[in-house]
């Protein structure tokens, strides 16, 4: 049997020997970092055909003046930067590396120091939604450092560059556009007022628009739902976007696993699918997990690029609900990694 090469897990411990980093963002790019130069901006947004058959739309669709849309869409500008930014995202690197991102003693000690901040909070959140509060704190700390960092971006801007000038996702940012709008209305804010990462997300959690609608939750009681400076609404809309998800609290997340054999390659997922294999079924294999499963749980079975060779990890409902924030293996496994961390640390 070949026993996996578990770099991951090895430097996972060494982390934590040392006391040892988006965001509803979907596909999303994470947000860039502090201290990073100013965006230098592109072509107005006025008039373009496209920008004014979107400003139709809406005044169509939702109500909207469209003069009141034009006066907001004049102020704005098409971000060159954030075109560049987007064909380089955190996720297109290889394990090892995007690991050494998220997996920081800056990050761990930040989480420890949120979670004892905000405990109540926590608490409350994990029984009102069934999450677990590692994996809230390290969702927090992987998309802003717990909201140090929660983008330099007008997320208008950003919406509008990539709804009109980015094809490849045109459609997707076209409808996050019109969520991002619909929000502002719903929420009695200015448009050009709020600042997000290049691909829009936006607050402590960094949920995209159409998330923001759907799952952002007023935890605090104070009748507005505000991700930007609110860490307890921050917590309880995490929790919400997981518990609506299908998360189960208390469950696995991620297991290492051994390989064996010549079926297992076959089993290899993106990481980002659903769990459709039986542990019974995946042993018979050759995938043995690193500590007892019942034979009946679903997992998928993951390859991952690590500092001395390929690591095998199965992937359990829990690390399925997490790819549904950001439809990424790598993403979902440095949550894991980051809340075990923290929790350890505690």
């Amino acid at each position: 049997m070949r026993t996996l090469l578990l770099s991951g897990l090895i430097l996972l411990t060494g982390v934590f020997s040392v006391l040892n980093q988006g965001h509803c963002a979907g596909n999303a790019p994470l947000p860039a970092g502090p201290g990073a130069p100013p965006a230098v901006p592109g072509p107005s947004l006025t008039n373009r055909a496209d920008v004014n058959a979107f400003i139709q739309e809406m005044a169509a669709k939702h109500g909207f003046d469209a003069g009141g849309l034009r006066t907001v869409f004049n102020r704005a500008q098409i971000q060159p930067e954030i075109l560049a930014l987007m064909s380089r995202p955190a996720e297109a690197k290889p394990w090892h590396a995007y690991r050494k991102i998220f997996l920081t003693p800056q990050r761990i000690q930040g989480g420890t120091a949120f979670w004892n901040s905000h405990q109540q909070a926590l608490a409350r959140a994990a029984e009102r939604y069934n999450a677990d509060p590692q994996t809230i704190v390290a969702i927090i700390g992987v998309e802003t450092l717990y909201g140090g960092n929660t983008g330099r971006f007008k997320v208008l801007e950003a919406l509008a560059t990539l709804a009109f000038d980015y094809p490849k996702r045109a459609v997707f940012f076209r409808k996050e556009l019109e969520n991002f709008l619909l929000l502002t209305r719903e929420e009695g804010i200015d448009p050009l007022s709020l600042n997000g990462s290049y691909a829009g997300a936006m607050g402590l959690a960094q949920f995209m628009p159409s998330s923001y609608r759907a799952y952002a939750v007023d935890f605090n009681g104070d009748g507005h739902r505000n991700l930007w400076r609110d860490p307890e609404d921050a917590i309880g809309s995490v929790a919400n976007y997981l518990s609506k998800h299908g998360w189960r609290r208390g469950s696995l997340i991620a297991m290492p696993a051994q390989v064996s054999g010549g079926q297992y390659p076959a089993l290899v997922s993106s990481g980002t699918t659903k769990p459709n294999h039986s542990i019974q079924q995946l042993s018979q294999s050759g995938v043995i997990p690193q500590f007892p499963v019942d034979a009946g749980t679903l997992a998928m079975l993951m390859e991952l690029e690590g500092n001395y060779g390929p690591e095998y990890w199965l992937g359990f409902n829990n690390f399925f609900v997490i790819t549904r924030y950001n439809r990424s293996a790598l993403y979902a496994m440095a949550v894991y990694q980051l809340g075990e961390a923290i929790r350890l640390q505690r």
